[in-house]
């Protein structure tokens, strides 16, 4: 009676559904997903991609900023390339942007393997270390314009020390490197944080091994830690460049552009039109600059996914 029992009862259970011929009803949406994406679009949409259409729009004009206008084409960007100015604030950007990328890495890596070694009061001196970045870069540009133009001068001509005696921000040839120490100095520490996350991601049992074949510290330093920390390398290396190729407060605050037009970056040409009457023409430059961006990240993106370097 059992078994007889078990069997009508394992005939009436029906087979498991195998996917086929089953319809699924659609996987509904949360309602606060759009509560949150859509405010944050039209935010987006209002404030960086509509003035950059009217810009684009107005780039094919004549539009000075102020009264009439009328529809130009192309020359606007035809006369750019022509424009010996443009293509040395160009010039100078690029120059600027590579020097100060390598020279902040160098110096952000050497700081943070000196902060994550084992030495005393490594908290306070990584305060110390990391006060440049929380300062205004038009605050620090101002001070510094205030060093290099006097107390430097009075330093080196007590000294006898000639090159110095005047102050360089006044020379062609060495106020581009006035900006890049102070952009070094204000730049360097958010390197340095990144660089010590890397850093402190290392298994400290790489190291131990290490020891125990015999390898220095810089070979520990070329073969172990740069390979480890390559991705965070490529983080600064894509962050710093991107910043500094629209470097403009340091500029503005220690040179103003000059001697001359010699410091003049792209970004403070792009910015003289608004008040100029020039807006047609630097949106033009804008446009240009924009697209000489957008492919550097490109090629920088194709190289991150040859080299295989996480982030």
């Amino acid at each position: 009676m059992t078994a007889s029992t078990t069997v009508d009862t394992a005939r009436s259970v029906p087979p498991p559904a195998t996917g086929v011929g089953v319809v699924r009803s659609p996987r509904r949406i949360d309602p606060t997903y759009y509560w949150m994406v859509v405010p944050v679009l039209a935010l987006f949409a209002f404030f960086i991609t509509l003035p950059a259409l009217v810009g684009v729009f107005f780039s094919l004009t004549n539009y000075a900023g102020y009264g009439d206008w009328k529809f130009i084409g192309f020359a606007n960007y035809v006369n750019i390339f022509k424009d010996p100015a443009i293509l040395q604030s160009y010039i100078f950007t690029f120059v600027f942007a590579l020097t100060t990328t390598v020279v902040v890495n160098i110096v952000a890596l050497a700081i943070a393997l000196g902060l994550n070694a084992k030495i005393k009061w490594r908290t306070g001196i990584r305060t110390v270390f990391f006060i440049p970045m929380v300062l205004s870069a038009l605050v620090v540009s101002f001070v510094f314009n205030y060093l290099f133009s006097n107390t430097l001068p009075v330093l080196a001509e007590r000294f006898g020390f000639t090159p110095l005696a005047t102050s360089i921000l006044a020379n062609e040839n060495l106020a581009w490197l006035a900006i890049v120490l102070v952009t070094v100095w204000q730049a360097a520490p958010g390197a340095t944080i990144i660089y010590l996350a890397g850093l402190q991601s290392v298994p400290a049992e790489v190291y131990e091994a290490a020891d125990l074949d015999g390898a220095g510290s810089f070979r520990q330093l070329f073969s172990l830690t740069l390979p480890l920390i390559l991705g965070y390398l490529v983080i600064n290396v894509i962050l710093g460049f991107k910043g500094f190729l629209g470097t403009y407060e340091i500029i503005v605050g220690l040179t103003g552009g000059g001697p001359g037009m010699a410091t003049q970056s792209v970004a403070m040409r792009i910015f003289s039109g608004f008040t100029g009457g020039d807006y047609s023409y630097q949106m033009a430059n804008a446009v240009i600059y924009f697209l000489i961006t957008l492919l550097i990240s490109i090629v920088q993106l194709r190289l991150i996914q040859r080299r295989g370097v996480s982030l």
